[in-house]
């Protein structure tokens, strides 16, 4: 980026933010962490009206899979512009929009794309969750829904009850496998088998008080709940499970797609092949765009069923279908799965040096970084010396505070990261897939810096 000044006088930042706090709602949440005003970015950066650059590894939550203001999104966008073609026209059929589903199935896993149907709603993957999971309950007649712990959907009444969000009898939460915090403390190949078998008997028990359900909607990797991957024996067992009984399989793959975990879709890691999946972010290229993507059989909607009237975004529609072409001639998944292995290996180097990070994990270019109470004592180790093994022990508590405060100080130093987990004690890390190794390294530099910034401070009495 050059050093243009922006339009944006430097010292209007804080009446900016001063504004912002007075007139918008309580419900904000990066503007409270990231008390910045972006006035220009390109790629992995973003210049504030501070005149200071930023790298950007929260990238719109995933959104931005090749950073900001690629040249072949703005072209993309630029040429519909130029055409005089409507940017409004509800679902009719254009041009624009038949580009982007047949780059759209393309990227499909075979054995959906050729058996799929595609479903344009609200522009938000929320809005998408709430489709598909109408449309599993009118193509079974059931409504249950089975959900996973740690699960995250979107904040509409249907996502958050899938989320864990809300409470209603038609949700059915199940344990989701993880290694760190496994919910039945063991871990590994043997604790996702709990969790499978876990599953089959909610289902198969005639007195578990759960009747056959409309569908299972899970993430392949939990996002916001921890970047947690889902181990790929689980899921193939989970679509085992549903297949044989009749249940539609959902998969959100919101943030997960397009390249991000080092495959096109994340279920591909597995081989697993859902009966739905649920798409946005990164498929607008940075625009909103929603899509449903569904097995035919499942297409029983009468016209007008499902509607909406933002769901013929033209722009999203070419910007989105510039991004899948690109990610897919460049081979940028390939690129996440190496990079994000390299990126992940370093930072369990650091780990090894700051007791404070409890944690490393993800997939590709989807990385989480668990800040723990290190002076805390370990959670009680499985009482089962076969098992866990004498001298095991559960993770320390989770660090809440030194994750915040480590995205502050990385905010410091000019790097851009988000927050989550169960407790908000996870550093996450959602770059771009164009970052190069140059940037990668900087961003790993000033994470690191961050972390020992944060380490070295005396405890607090």
């Amino acid at each position: 980026m050059t050093a243009e000044r922006t339009e944006v006088p430097y010292a209007a930042q804080d009446g900016i933010l001063r504004r912002q706090s007075a007139r918008e709602s309580a419900a904000r949440t990066y503007a409270r962490a990231l008390p910045i005003v972006p006035v220009r970015a390109r790629g992995l950066t973003i210049e504030g009206a501070d005149g200071r650059r930023y790298l950007d590894c929260l990238s719109g939550a995933g959104t931005l899979a090749l950073g900001h203001n690629h040249p072949v999104v703005l072209e993309a966008i630029r040429d519909v512009l130029d055409s005089g073609a409507p940017l409004h026209v509800l679902d009719l059929a254009t041009p624009v929009k038949d580009a982007f589903i047949t780059e759209l199935f393309r990227t499909l896993p075979p054995g959906l794309a050729d058996h799929a149907r595609v479903q344009f709603c609200g522009p938000a993957g929320t809005d998408a969750v709430e489709a598909a999971l109408k449309l599993v309950r009118t193509a079974t007649g059931r409504s249950g829904i089975l959900a996973f712990t740690g699960a995250y959907h979107g904040m509409t009444a249907g996502a958050l009850e899938a989320s864990g969000g809300a409470t209603d009898v038609r949700v059915t939460r199940l344990p989701y496998p993880q290694d760190y915090r496994c919910p039945f403390g063991i871990g590994g190949e043997y604790g996702a088998e709990l969790a499978a078998r876990w599953t089959e008997s909610v289902l198969d028990d005639a007195k578990s008080g759960v009747p056959r359900p409309a569908g299972m909607i899970l993430e392949p990797v939990q996002g916001e709940g921890g970047v947690h991957p889902a181990p790929d024996a689980w899921l193939r067992r989970m679509r085992q499970i549903t297949e044989a009984r009749s249940i539609p399989l959902i998969a959100d793959e919101v943030q997960t797609g397009v390249g991000r975990t080092g495959r096109f879709w994340a279920v591909e890691h597995s081989g697993a092949v859902p009966d739905v999946m649920v798409l946005s972010k990164a498929i607008g290229g940075s625009l909103p765009l929603a899509v449903v993507v569904y097995h035919e059989d499942l297409d029983v909607w009468r016209p007008g069923a499902h509607a909406g009237t933002f769901r013929g975004n033209q722009l999203a529609m070419a910007a989105g279908a510039a991004t899948l072409a690109y990610v897919r001639e460049n081979n940028l998944a390939e690129r996440a799965a190496a990079l994000g292995t390299r990126m992940m290996a370093q930072l369990r180097s650091l780990a090894a040096e700051f007791p404070c990070i409890g944690d490393v994990r993800g997939r590709g270019l989807m990385i989480g970084v668990e800040l723990v109470d290190p002076e805390a004592e370990p959670e009680p180790a499985l009482p089962n010396e076969e098992l866990a093994g004498p001298e095991a022990a559960g993770p320390r508590p989770a660090a809440p505070d030194l994750a915040a405060a480590v995205q502050r100080e990385c905010l410091r130093r000019g790097l851009i990261v988000e927050l989550g987990g169960r407790h908000a004690s996870v550093v996450r890390l959602l770059p771009p897939l164009t970052i190069s190794d140059e940037q990668a390294t900087a961003v790993l530099d000033r994470l690191a810096d961050a972390v020992a910034a944060v380490a070295h401070r005396p405890a607090r009495p």
